[in-house]
């Protein structure tokens, strides 16, 4: 019964969208057209909520005469795994969508209270119209509520590649990310709906975007350390199009960021801003799109169904069309009268626009090429890795260096003399720093040297500005340590992804029980395999003894090999030996006889900074988008 009243929850939140949607347009009153739409957002949001609890509730429950959780559970499933599979589908996964756009409306009523009444009322129209759509499309094509007669006595399981950790985590932050992008997107259509965009939707719409960017950053670089340890071949990136379709608009989002800077600081950049704004939200539309048409196949993809497609695909020109028009409509309205010279940050952030834009662009152009391509019948094409790193590879050493020098420019205008020393004082030290680096790793190889100089450029511009600023008793803000932080942990991600890709060690072996291999500098010894029984499925665990070539013990890994009851599906369970300088990854392949298994072993070096490179930029970002106060 409590599903059922989720159900109807679900509708009366669209009910709700659709006054949040109509009351702000058609009434005359300010005050009470905002006053409706915001008691509409916190409405609507409550009912969400309930809905996505109730249907919670039906996994908790086994309620399998629900043809959703009939899909995706199984009465041995342990009940962690049932309330995150509530997300693990199709179905559940929009339903977890709308319910964070939901939070992200409510939040917006109530945290908005200084804009005026009539751009808040248009900001909370946007919002309550996108939800209605979402709404409309998950009733009437994707209803996680429909119930299956007769109902089966036990349901089918949750895909075993997402009874993991990662599942409870990975979706919401990414939704949030995604979903949060539409909050900038309605501030700039409520601007243009007004016929105005000026310095206080951009300082208001700031805090919000930065919120999004940091989700979304914590959402990829949680899905690719998942992807990492779980799928059992050692990569982190594999230019997946589900992959890519998270990655555009965190691209776009990172050029958004900056360009708001340059926006509120110099009333400058406002049609590209806006521009942008709209972008990063259509691109996370196109992402859900691509996972839920069922126009490509991935192991991140839910939806099977292509004829969901059309509807999303309408969906998104609805959304996205009006708010194109309006922006040409009133672009000659936006033209920016604050100049800037060559010489200037405003230059310095726009190159870096458009390395952002152009490394977009390339992944756009790879993901979708493919599927046009099949769908005008001009042969299966596959766009792999190699294409990716030809063209984006350059694009990102280039924005490390212009991340780096950015801030040591001048608004408005610089000259040559001042800013001659500070380059030169830049480029000695990462010279320097370079020279170091390949000295101590003993590799000379121009990849790695072109990528370390770009990274220690950053690096040295990040020294050289903060030590000017202290010189100099400039204040130090948050929003600067913020920015600081973050383009740290960017330079760190980056230097990682150069070590892993170009270093790393990969080899096939077998192991039988009691045979020792040496790899990597440790020796490996498969001690013992074992029959291990999990709540619902076995596993065949080997116990590997690990040490030193010298006989010093270093840890015992216990990689496995899972086959699940119901879907008999087999599962690679990785074990990892994770160091600051390094993993060592160890797989099992499979069975080769009673005693001997194929092993995967890989040795990565400064994998881990990847992900802690990410957390910094994510920390960057939450400290920037805090109020800003002297913080030295």
């Amino acid at each position: 019964m409590l599903v059922e009243t989720g159900h109807y929850a679900l509708w009366l939140a669209g009910a709700m969208a659709f006054l949040q949607a109509l009351l702000p347009t058609f009434c005359a009153d300010r005050r009470t057209a905002c006053a409706l739409a915001v008691s509409a957002a916190k409405t609507q949001s409550a009912l969400l909520t309930f809905s996505i609890a109730a249907l919670g509730y039906g996994f908790i429950a086994n309620d399998f005469a629900v043809r959703y959780i009939a899909a995706h559970s199984n009465s041995l499933l342990p009940w962690y795994y049932r309330l995150t599979a509530v997300w693990g589908g199709h179905e559940g996964s929009l339903l977890l969508w709308i319910e964070i756009l939901g939070l992200w409306s409510a939040a917006l009523a109530v945290r908005s209270k200084a804009l005026p009444d009539d751009l808040r009322a248009k900001i909370l129209a946007v919002l309550g119209a996108i939800s209605l759509g979402f709404i409309t499309f998950i009733g009437f094509t994707s209803n996680p509520f429909s119930r299956a007669l007769p109902a089966p006595f036990d349901g089918a399981d949750l895909n075993p590649l997402l009874q993991d950790p990662g599942l409870i985590l990975h979706p919401p932050l990414l939704y949030t990310g995604y979903v949060g992008f539409a909050v900038a997107f309605a501030f700039v259509v409520a601007g243009l709906w007004q016929g105005r965009l000026d310095t206080l939707w951009l300082r208001r719409a700031r805090p919000w975007t930065l919120a999004a960017w940091l989700a979304l950053t914590l959402g990829i670089a949680l899905g690719s350390y998942w992807a990492y340890y779980e799928l059992g071949w050692g990569g982190w990136w594999f230019w997946d199009p589900v992959e890519n379709a998270s990655l555009m608009p965190w691209l776009i989002g990172t050029a958004l960021l900056h360009s708001l800077i340059v926006s509120e600081k110099r009333g400058a950049f406002l049609t590209w801003t806006a521009l942008l704004a709209i972008l990063a939200f259509s691109l996370s539309l196109i992402g859900t799109f691509l996972v839920r048409s069922g126009v490509l196949t991935s192991v991140h993809a839910f939806a099977a169904d292509p004829t969901r497609g059309i509807y999303i695909l309408a969906l998104l020109v609805a959304i996205t069309l009006p708010a194109f028009i309006l922006l040409i409509q009133r672009a000659p309205a936006l033209t920016s009268r604050a100049p800037y010279a060559l010489l200037s940050r405003e230059t310095g952030i726009l190159a870096n626009n458009w390395l952002m834009t152009g490394a977009c662009l390339i992944v756009f152009t790879g993901t979708l090429y493919p599927l046009a391509a099949d769908s005008l019948n001009l042969g299966k094409i596959s766009v792999g890795a190699p294409y990716y790193n030809r063209l984006i590879v350059p694009l990102a050493l280039a924005s490390l260096i212009l991340l780096g020098i950015g801030p040591l420019l001048r608004w408005k205008n610089d000259r040559a003399r001042r800013l001659v020393p500070r380059l030169a004082a830049v480029l000695a030290l990462a010279l320097a720093a370079t020279l170091l680096t390949l000295t101590l790793a003993d590799t000379w190889q121009t990849r790695t040297a072109l990528a370390v100089f770009a990274a220690m450029t950053a690096a040295a511009a990040i020294i050289v500005d903060t030590t000017d600023r202290l010189r100099h008793r400039l204040p130090i803000t948050r929003a600067y340590s913020g920015m600081t932080l973050a383009h740290l942990g960017y330079l760190i991600t980056a230097l990682g992804i150069t070590a892993t890709g170009l270093y790393s060690n990969e080899q096939d072996h077998s192991l039988k029980r009691g045979s020792v291999l040496d790899f990597a500098g440790y020796r490996l010894t498969l001690v013992d395999l074992e029959t291990r029984e999990g709540p619902n499925y076995t596993a065949t665990v080997g116990k590997i003894l690990v040490q030193k070539t010298d006989g010093t013990p270093v840890t015992v890994l216990l990689p496995s090999k899972r086959n699940y009851h119901s879907s008999t599906m087999p599962m690679t369970e990785s074990a990892r030996h994770i160091t600051p300088t390094h993993d060592l990854y160890l797989a099992l392949g499979e069975a080769i006889n009673a005693d001997t298994w194929a092993v995967r072993l890989q040795y990565k070096p400064y994998i881990i900074w990847i992900w802690l490179g990410a957390l910094i930029m994510a920390a960057g970002a939450a400290l920037a988008a805090l109020p800003q106060r002297k913080v030295g």
